[in-house]
């Protein structure tokens, strides 16, 4: 074994190693009522295409179903579940400063259907996520047209699929650490415009900035865009200006060898606009969330933001009845 193939198939026993704990401390509920599970995080479970699909949900303090609330998908990165989403991006901490719900879904193997065939391409994760609206609409008090999407590596990806295929119920998604896979962007033929915010490093070593083949030990994980190409067609369905807005983050910690640059793309159609965060020097992470590897595995992981807080700025800014 090469010693490349050797360090990628290291990466993902590590990811998986860190990512696939079993959760404790949690309650696990069906159906139960609102008033059950006012506080703290909820262990829940959905039948779907002959599989138990499972996921975890927070509820924001104070929650006691009078008002409405908006939902926010968070999908992890492959070999990974939901409990280890919620340690790298301290959702949780957000949604109860700002009053949101926060769902974790798994995936079937610790990995999404994307669209690239090379990943789960039998599993119908867009009718699971469907279906699982429909059944936390039935047990909490949701705000339909604020439904939203984010995600890391093929959890991104995943936000990028549902941009395309679930637009009618998704009102805007929020990519970290991932590209418009190159399969995806030839079936996604006839896509509504909708928001979007790209948070990518340019020092990712696991998905190319530059795009092309995303390897595993002896196997291929599919082809990705680059980042100006997934820019672009996001650029055009949206009908935003072709130039965008540039200017740079304030160098927060300026040791982190890291610096942000912001890209807006705006004036799109249906009040939808593109955002690009640029994290130069940034790795495989999530800015201001968990290093959950050493530098020379994943990169850097900047801290002159807060992902969370910021993609939550940005969802809080879009609803589906100001689309549509």
């Amino acid at each position: 074994m090469s010693r490349n193939k050797f360090t990628f198939l290291l990466i993902l026993i590590l990811v998986a190693a860190i990512f696939m704990c079993v959760s404790c401390g949690r309650k696990t509920s069906e159906g139960a009522k609102e008033t059950d599970l006012a506080v703290g995080d909820i262990s829940g479970f959905l039948e779907h295409q002959g599989f138990t699909r499972t996921y975890l949900l927070h509820l924001p303090y104070g929650y006691d179903g009078t008002i409405s609330y908006p939902l926010l998908f968070a999908f992890h990165g492959g070999g990974g579940d939901g409990q280890g989403m919620e340690r790298l991006t301290h959702l949780n901490r957000i949604a109860d400063k700002n009053g949101f719900i926060v769902v974790y879904p798994d995936g079937l193997n610790n990995n999404w259907n994307d669209g690239r065939p090379e990943i789960n391409p039998e599993v119908d994760d867009l009718g699971f996520v469907s279906a699982l609206i429909d059944k936390l609409k039935g047990e909490y008090r949701i705000d339909e047209n604020r439904i939203y999407s984010t995600g890391i590596s093929n959890g991104g990806m995943f936000s990028y699929r549902l941009a395309c295929h679930l637009s009618d119920r998704i009102a805007a998604v929020a990519p970290v650490a991932a590209l418009l896979g190159e399969n995806l962007s030839k079936t996604c033929s006839h896509p509504k415009p909708i928001p979007i915010m790209i948070i990518m490093g340019t020092e990712d070593p696991l998905v190319p900035w530059n795009g092309g083949e995303i390897k595993a030990p002896g196997r291929s994980r599919g082809w990705v865009l680059s980042e100006a190409a997934t820019v672009s067609f996001w650029v055009r369905v949206n009908g935003c200006s072709p130039s965008p807005e540039v200017s740079y983050l304030p160098d927060h910690s300026p040791n982190d060898g890291t610096r942000v640059r912001r890209e807006l793309y705006g004036g799109g159609r249906d009040n939808t606009d593109v955002i690009l965060l640029v994290v130069e020097g940034g790795g495989h992470t999530w800015p201001g969330g968990l290093q959950y590897l050493g530098e020379r595995v994943i990169g850097k992981t900047c801290r002159d933001f807060d992902a969370s807080e910021a993609i939550w700025e940005f969802f809080s800014r879009h609803t589906l009845q100001r689309r549509f």
